[in-house]
């Protein structure tokens, strides 16, 4: 056998294996960034939309036979703006990425609800991509997770929030 060849049968798994770790980790950081800023962008738009056509929304939301119609939709659309920005920031991100999620899961059991029925059924040459709410819940399902990263408001305010409350809390036993 030629020495000068590569064969791959002589890579050790463990060394493929550690690669793929290592590039994983390496690449979180701006998996991380660029989730958040992409959701946080669409949220905070989606969230000024709403708000600048609040009527539309209201009846649309009246529509779908979501009860309370207005605050609902005073609800979901600020929480949309704030949401969104939090999450560019990275502030707060598991928090606002849980009630986000929370919105994403009301838009596929009525707005969207016919689009993931039919693309989970694989009618109408719809695939579950096409369903934004079910692409977006998974993303912020994954936020929760994964939190917000190094390069986010939670790594800076994190530390003093836990020596905040820590305190607070010592006062109160003692």
């Amino acid at each position: 056998m030629n020495t000068s060849q590569l064969r791959l049968d002589m890579i050790a798994p463990e060394r493929i294996s550690g690669f793929a770790n290592s590039a994983a980790e390496a690449t979180k950081g701006v998996a991380v960034i660029a989730t958040r800023l992409v959701l946080g962008y669409s949220f905070a738009l989606t969230g000024l939309g709403k708000l600048r056509h609040f009527d539309n929304t209201v009846e649309f939301f009246t529509s779908l036979g979501i009860p309370f119609a207005t605050a609902n939709a005073g609800f979901v659309a600020g929480l949309e703006l704030v949401g969104g920005v939090a999450l560019m920031m990275g502030l707060g991100t598991r928090a606002f990425a849980a009630l986000l999620s929370s919105t994403m899961v009301v838009a596929l059991l009525t707005a969207d609800g016919g689009t993931l029925v039919d693309a989970v059924l694989q009618r109408e040459s719809v695939a579950l991509t096409d369903v934004t709410p079910l692409v977006f819940l998974v993303f912020l399902l994954w936020l929760i997770g994964s939190g917000a990263g190094k390069l986010s408001a939670d790594s800076f305010t994190g530390p003093w929030l836990v020596r905040m409350f820590d305190r607070t809390a010592r006062a109160r036993v003692g």
